[in-house]
C-alpha cells in the first residue's frame, strides 16, 4: 500500500509545473499547499491507482485517502476526494464519521471542501438521508470547513430538487454567518435548490433579504431572471 502513495506522490512531483503551482495561490485567502499540477492530469493519476485498489476493502481505501489527506497537499486531497466518492456504493452508516472527521481534520480551503462535499458526503446523504440532521451540527461548528461543509454536501440533491426543507433550515443556522466562504456556501446551496424551486427560494430571499449577507444573496439569486434579481436586491 505504501508503493502506492509513493508512485502517486513520485507522478505528480513529476508533472507539477511551477506557473500553475503559483497560480493556485491566488484563488485562494488561506494558506494552501500545491505541487503545481492541474486537476484533469490529478484525476487521470487518481484513476490510474484506483485501478490498483478498486478491489481492497472499502476500510484499507479509506485508510489510504486517509494517508493522502496528512499530507496537506491539496492535489493528494483531490485523489483522496475521488477516491472516496468511486467507492460510494459500498456506504454503511458508520463512514459518517470517517467523512466528518476528513472535514474537521484536514480540510484547510474551499477546494478540498467541495471536492469532497459535492460528492462523497452528498452521494453518502442521498443514501441515508437520516444524517441530514448531523449536516445541522456542522453548520454550527466553529470551525468555518465544517459550516461551510454543511451546505455544499447539499450542492447535487439541491440540484436534484431534493431536501428543500433541511436546506433552508441550514439557511436559516447559516443566515447571519460573518465568514464569506461560508456565505458564498449557503448561497450556492439556494441557488442550486432554486433550479427546481425558483419560487419558493426566491420567496425566502425576500423574506430575509434585509439580514441577508450581500454575498450569500448574490449567490441565491444568480440563477434567476433578472426581474426577480431585480426585486431581491432592493433593500427596504
Amino acid at each position: 500500500m505504501k508503493n502506492i502513495i509513493d508512485n502517486i506522490r513520485r507522478e505528480l512531483r513529476q508533472n507539477a509545473d511551477e506557473k500553475t503551482r503559483k497560480g493556485s495561490f491566488r484563488f485562494f485567502k488561506e494558506s494552501v499547499k500545491p505541487y503545481g499540477v492541474k486537476s484533469a492530469t490529478v484525476e487521470v493519476i487518481g484513476k490510474k491507482y484506483f485501478k490498483e485498489i478498486k478491489d481492497m476493502r472499502k476500510e484499507e481505501i479509506f485508510a489510504l485517502c486517509e494517508e493522502l489527506w496528512e499530507s496537506g497537499y491539496m492535489e493528494e486531497s483531490f485523489v483522496a476526494c475521488n477516491w472516496s466518492y468511486y467507492i460510494c456504493k459500498k456506504y454503511e452508516p458508520a463512514d459518517f464519521k470517517i467523512f466528518r472527521k476528513w472535514v474537521d481534520n484536514y480540510v484547510g480551503n474551499w477546494a478540498s471542501c467541495d471536492s469532497l462535499c459535492n460528492h462523497s458526503i452528498g452521494a453518502f446523504l442521498e443514501i441515508y438521508p437520516a444524517f441530514l440532521q448531523e449536516l445541522k451540527r456542522w453548520a454550527k461548528s466553529r470551525n468555518r470547513w465544517m459550516r461551510r461543509a454543511s451546505a455544499v454536501s447539499l450542492i447535487i440533491p439541491a440540484r436534484e430538487g431534493k431536501f428543500l426543507d433541511d436546506i433552508f433550515e441550514l439557511a436559516n443556522i447559516l443566515l447571519l454567518d460573518q465568514d464569506d466562504l461560508v456565505q458564498k456556501g449557503y448561497g450556492w446551496m439556494l441557488k442550486e435548490a432554486s433550479r427546481r424551486h425558483q419560487k419558493e427560494v426566491f420567496e425566502y430571499v425576500m423574506k430575509n433579504k434585509t439580514v441577508m449577507p450581500r454575498t450569500a444573496l448574490r449567490y441565491s439569486i444568480e440563477k434567476m431572471p433578472e426581474k426577480l434579481k431585480v426585486k431581491a436586491k432592493a433593500r427596504h
